[in-house]
């Protein structure tokens, strides 16, 4: 492995706005209707059943507690647990922990037991153990027993009754009885709290818990770079920017001395001070992937933009409204409540995040659609008033067929609203990174909305102010993005360009039409 990391004993078992930042819309994937709609039922409603377990076990130096804490491990049972698989990360126990471990895997083929070359802290441990994880769920256990692991159980409680993406065992929570800790340590921990909830706005009443369960697929998406304990402020802002649904659930602590072995110092109080300051200002939440997931955070800082784009395509949106290309919702939460909402994507990331989202919505609806693929409109036929796609068409290789698809999920006088970049002369860089297949003129535009069977009701340039941008830095700059200060200074200054944009003596980066089906 890189890092100095090796397997020893391998022992059994997107979609941006309108400024111009890319969504993919396409895929080879295919899926049926019915199966499209089930994510969203599946965790709008409780789900009765049980979930895999997968434990990641940072061990260094643990002889004297090792064997004891992973049988206890392996030991769970519950309704909730339908299998476990532990894997093991020694960080370079020097004390005879490896040996026993060695001894444990052998006996167990739930156990995948990992090595570090040299001692390199919790965080790198669990950077060791994320690629070989396999359950629906992931939890962090420390082997050295300061947390009961017969405690695991009631976090998968949220998971399979609330579509929980995330839930901390908190030392904190009201229960039937709770052990008296230090009060120092306490005191710090709650500080520390109080500061990440000020800063994610969360309402979490124990940061430093180790146990952190994830849903594994949402925690493989996330990039995790810290080494040592800093990793559990970094899952935590990490979670929060993605807007997780987090839920926390009472634990037992058994806290051990320093002399008996502890490991978390003074310092780490700072570097988790240090790490707050970082991952707040830093927005590395998403793992380089196919739907150009990690570009979406751009959207996020354009917060004023979108506000203003869903107040342009306000006046055209009816009661009835299919969205493509939804990613996390942007246009989407400006929209509902409607009769009915479909928000679909094909981003499996995005997806949970809209299921998840829909909770207690009985409106909207969330689907996988792929505006190029016919088969995944099936019946959707006139279901519909609005069909809307903002910077879909430009991803889609036969625009025809998905205009012809949108047509066929409309009813008789529906509309169909579209934002796509405009000028073939504008594209540069950001376009290829963003896969656009092209860039409209006016003429055609409004041919693909008539070959399709509409008749055009408007056809205007929208985005005026960003065009000299564009062009700086997608074809002079050759950038294949905006930089965080561009964006925060578009968004400071929307007030001020919103009202401007019209009169401005060019056209826009974009154009919108709105299609009447005849």
């Amino acid at each position: 492995m890189s890092d100095g990391k090796r397997v020893i004993a391998p022992t059994g078992r997107v979609a941006l706005g309108s400024f111009g930042m890319p969504k993919k819309c396409s895929s080879t994937a295919t899926m049926k209707p019915s199966e499209n709609n089930s994510l969203a039922a599946a965790i709008r409603e409780p789900v009765r059943r049980s979930l895999s377990l997968s434990v990641i076990c940072p061990v260094n130096n643990e002889r004297a507690v090792v064997e004891a804490s992973l049988r206890k491990v392996l030991n769970l049972e519950h309704p909730l647990i339908s299998s476990i698989q532990l894997v093991v990360v020694d960080d370079q126990s020097t004390d005879g922990s490896w040996d026993i471990l060695r001894r444990l895997a052998a006996e167990d083929e739930r156990i995948l037991l990992l090595r570090h070359e040299k001692n390199s802290g919790k965080g790198s441990a669990i950077r060791t153990a994320m690629p070989h994880v396999k359950g629906d769920v992931t939890i962090c256990h420390d082997a050295d027993l300061e947390y009961e692991p017969a405690d695991i159980p009631s976090l998968l409680v949220p998971f399979v009754q609330e579509g929980a993406d995330a839930v901390f065992g908190t030392r904190f929570m009201a229960s039937s009885y709770r052990r008296a800790l230090r009060h120092r340590h306490t005191l710090v921990n709650r500080s520390l709290t109080e500061l990440c909830n000020w800063l994610t706005d969360l309402s979490l009443t124990d940061l430093q818990t180790c146990y952190k369960m994830v849903r594994t697929p949402l925690l493989k998406s996330i990039p995790l770079r810290s080494d040592d304990f800093r990793i559990e402020v970094e899952l935590v802002f990490k979670l929060a920017k993605r807007r997780a649904r987090i839920f926390e659930a009472p634990i037992r602590y058994m806290p051990r001395t320093y002399e008996e072995g502890k490991k978390v110092s003074v310092r780490d109080g700072i570097f988790a001070l240090q790490a707050m300051a970082h991952f707040f200002a830093i927005d590395d939440v998403y793992q380089h992937d196919e739907y150009g997931s990690h570009i979406l955070v751009a959207l996020e800082r354009a917060r004023r933009f979108n506000i203003w784009m869903a107040d342009v395509l306000r006046p055209y949106i009816g009661n009835r409204v299919l969205e493509i290309g939804a990613g996390i919702g942007t246009l989407t939460n400006q929209f509902i409540p409607r009769d009915l909402y479909l928000a679909s994507d094909i981003n499996p990331h995005f997806l949970g995040y809209l299921s998840a989202y829909s909770i207690g919505k009985p409106y909207l609806e969330v689907a996988k659609i792929d505006a190029g693929i016919v088969a995944d409109f099936a019946g959707l036929e006139g279901r519909f008033d609005t069909a809307l796609a903002v910077n879909v068409l430009e991803h889609v290789d036969d625009a025809h067929q998905a205009m012809l698809s949108l047509h066929r999920s409309l009813a008789a006088g529906g509309r169909v609203v579209l934002i796509v970049p405009q000028y073939a002369w504008l594209y540069g860089a950001i376009d290829e990174v963003a896969d656009h297949k092209l860039r409209y003129s006016k003429s055609g535009l409004r041919k693909t909305i008539e070959d399709a069977g509409f008749a055009v009701e408007v056809m205007k340039d929208f985005n005026r102010f960003s065009l000299p941008a564009w062009w700086v830095n997608g074809k002079l700059l050759k950038r294949t993005n905006f930089s965080r200060v561009q964006l925060k200074a578009l968004d400071t200054a929307m007030p001020l360009l919103r009202r401007i944009d019209s009169r401005l003596p060019w056209g826009g980066q974009s154009l919108l039409a709105v299609g009447r089906k005849i």
